[in-house]
């Protein structure tokens, strides 16, 4: 987004509530000027007040509920735009689902969650949507107007032949690989399925085999499934994400839950990397029908898929081909960027006949200044006692 709106000529404010860790990017490179923030605070009036920007993005439904309303008080003419990153209450029902072991219905997917989130959705002028297949959970399911939503999935740069073959290839790659933050819970879960399920299978017709799981914030949970003796080693934070993976011969990925795009499948297909993961992982990337080959639920078969591609050359070598098609194809940096300017320049100038269009927002909204504002002056208020 920073590098959409840079190449557009927009000047860049990064402003977050957030404490800025060691491992944060350095903005600074791209010359954006970062500001802290603060929660249920006046202050961010006189800040955003001074700032007068054309464009606020939100990161995330929560980020909207904390400053939307300001933001439309304050400055009523500026586009407000949410980047909801993934449907954060289609990952919650599907994890409730999974861990009450039913199917997902509309108990899980309609919950207090949605209503927050979906509201969110109905005040912001336009949503960035990460996956085809929210998308159409949004419009078929909820019957959200299709002019509030716009498509942005993960962009990607073409890679050429000469980058292909620049690559380890499969005869200088080892071991299999998983990549995810441990904290975040569709990652975790995986971590003991694959260790528990999987693993045993795979290690029993590759009795040599090592899977090296990286990954952020290695509690001691995640620290007591590591066992040199079956080969399941807990690596901790990859200092770099895409050069651990492009070492490994297959990523594995058997995520039970979850929403969105899954990053580290695109860092896969990024390096040449074949990788083994289920529906849920696949989902946005591939459809039903064309997925079968990269993904399963049955764990046998899982298992099975992922002896195949560490063993056979040409499987390999065929799938790391589809992984690079699948990125030049669908996921085009060009392509989408020119058609996300196109969708913003048509929004300023047709953004008082848009939010006619958009009562359900514009109600939300009124509700949200006679509510959540007072709450957070409240707030506020006994904070500064």
């Amino acid at each position: 987004m920073i590098s959409f709106f840079k190449s557009e000529g927009y000047i860049i404010t990064f402003a977050s509530a957030s404490r800025e860790t060691e491992s944060a990017f350095n903005l600074s490179q791209m010359d954006v000027e970062k500001r802290n923030i603060k929660l249920n605070d006046s202050s961010f009036d006189n800040f955003i007040l001074e700032l007068d920007p054309d464009v606020v993005l939100f990161d995330r439904f929560m980020t909207e509920e904390q400053y939307g309303w300001r933001v439309a008080e304050k400055l009523p003419n500026t586009i407000r735009i949410l980047d909801t990153e993934d449907l954060h209450f289609l990952r919650k029902g599907r994890e409730t689902a999974f861990k009450n072991h039913t199917e997902l219905s509309d108990e899980h997917v309609v919950n207090d969650l949605t209503k927050r989130e979906m509201a969110s959705i109905y005040r912001c002028d336009l949503n960035l949507i990460i996956s085809k297949a929210e998308m159409r959970l949004l419009k078929e399911r909820f019957n959200m107007n299709e002019t509030l939503l716009f498509y942005l999935p993960f962009l990607f740069e073409p890679i050429s032949k000469e980058k292909q073959n620049s690559f380890p290839t499969f005869e200088k790659r080892q071991h299999f690989v998983t990549i995810g933050n441990f904290l975040h819970p569709p990652n975790f879960d995986a971590l003991g399925y694959l260790k528990e399920d999987i693993w045993p299978k795979i290690r029993q017709k590759l009795p040599k085999a090592e899977v090296h799981n990286y990954g952020s914030y290695p509690s001691q949970k995640v620290n007591q499934l590591h066992d040199e003796k079956s080969g399941f080693l807990i690596k901790g934070k990859a200092l770099d994400a895409l050069d651990v993976i492009q070492k490994s011969r297959v990523l594995l990925a058997p995520l039970r839950f979850g929403a969105g795009l899954k990053g580290k499948l695109f860092e896969a297909m990024q390096t040449g990397t074949p990788f083994v993961t289920t529906p849920i992982g696949v989902e946005g990337i591939l459809d039903k029908n064309n997925s079968t080959s990269f993904s399963s639920e049955n764990f046998d078969v899982f298992a099975d898929y992922a002896v195949k591609l560490f063993q056979d050359e040409a499987l390999w070598k065929s799938k790391q081909q589809q992984g690079f098609e699948i990125l030049n194809r669908d996921f085009k940096k060009e392509y989408f960027e020119a058609r996300f300017s196109e969708r913003l320049q048509s929004l300023r100038s047709n953004l008082v006949e848009e939010r006619y269009q958009n009562f359900i927002g514009a109600m939300l909204m009124h509700h949200m200044l006679q509510s959540t504002k007072y709450l957070s002056k409240w707030i506020a208020g006994k904070n500064s006692k």
